[in-house]
């Protein structure tokens, strides 16, 4: 009895020295409370209503090509029918073109996005690193993404401390 009792402690004592300390942020109210990401967001939502009414317009100007062409083709020869249907073609080409320019996986708004929000994400980053290094935890968990966490104990929270560190303390 005395030796199971003894294991039991030892074993405790293991699992409590190597206890790992954990810290919970909440990402959205971080960057909801600095204002040079909600410039960028601001930025990124003008170009992007620019260059989508750029598209826009060479879609509709293709949609008008292609009524005319629909109410002039009985009068067209075969040759202008082509010519005109190579035009639309066209013009639906250069407009899926532009779209994929501005819009697409490798477009100028990515870039555009990852150029305005690089910095701060990386500034958020490294105040959290800091204060993870300085507190001793093992791992900070975002309670605001898709993280699985369950539950997060305010006192584990260390949003306003990054905030802090970042210049926009509360």
């Amino acid at each position: 009895m005395k030796r199971l009792l003894i294991s039991m402690v030892v074993a405790l004592v293991s699992v409590l020295a190597n206890a790992q300390k954990f810290a919970v942020l909440d990402m959205a109210y971080i960057l909801k409370n600095i204002p040079a990401y909600e410039r960028a967001g601001e930025q990124l939502n003008q170009v992007s209503k620019k260059w989508q009414a750029e598209v826009e317009a060479l879609t509709l100007e293709a949609q008008t090509m292609y009524k005319n062409y629909q109410n002039e083709v009985v009068f067209l020869s075969q040759e202008q029918k082509k010519a005109r249907q190579d035009a639309i073609m066209e013009k639906e080409k250069e407009a899926a073109e532009l779209k994929k320019k501005y819009f697409g996986p490798e477009g100028e708004l990515f870039k555009k996005r990852t150029a305005l929000m690089t910095p701060i994400q990386e500034e958020i980053y490294n105040a959290v690193k800091d204060i993870a290094e300085l507190r001793g935890y093992q791992m900070v968990l975002d309670k605001t993404g898709n993280s699985g966490v369950i539950y997060g104990s305010p006192k584990a929270d260390i949003s306003n401390e990054v905030l802090q560190k970042l210049g926009y303390g509360r």
